[in-house]
């Protein structure tokens, strides 16, 4: 039986939402390069849509940092699956994600890199679900939509890793 998925925010949104924060990210970092981090896999989408906008030189690594398994709860276990492949030294870093809720996995995520040196590091979500954050510390620079504490697919977000590829966000209906 296929899942029923209402639509949250359409394709338009989504697209003329990330061109704005480009532009805020581009201005931000004038003059200088921006190290994007992808984190995998829910944040390619977002992170290819982005960088495409940026005016800025632009340099891109990936890590999977993982804390969900095939549930729509996080299971509080952080653990890096896949690291980066450079070094982050002097870099002006912006880590990308698709989606922060609880803030276990950035918070955790920020600590590990500030330990590596970056000029800079700040962090950029297409979404953000701040009434479920756990971790109250974490600071959020650039936000693409704050939305209601709902499970949301599409635009890189899964569900049992399907609907990724879904060209909105949308709210499972279990």
């Amino acid at each position: 039986m296929a899942d029923k998925i209402r639509v949250l925010l359409s394709e338009e949104e989504v697209n003329t939402r990330i061109s704005q924060v480009a532009a805020q990210i581009s201005k931000d970092y004038e003059g200088k390069a921006v190290h994007l981090i992808c984190i995998l896999k829910g944040g390619v989408f977002f992170t290819c849509e982005l960088a495409k906008r940026l005016t800025v030189p632009v340099s891109l690594d990936f890590m999977s940092v993982s804390s969900y398994g095939d549930d729509t709860k996080s299971s509080g276990v952080v653990r890096i699956v896949k690291d980066l492949d450079e070094p982050l030294t002097d870099l002006h870093v912006l880590i990308v994600e698709d989606i922060i809720d609880s803030g276990r996995t950035l918070s955790y995520l920020m600590e590990v890199l500030k330990q590596r040196g970056p000029a800079s590091i700040r962090l950029c979500t297409l979404l953000d679900k701040p009434e479920r954050r756990v971790k109250k510390q974490v600071k959020v620079d650039y936000t693409c939509f704050t939305i209601p504490d709902e499970f949301v697919v599409g635009y890189g977000l899964d569900y049992a890793q399907k609907y990724r590829n879904l060209p909105y966000i949308g709210v499972v209906e279990l």
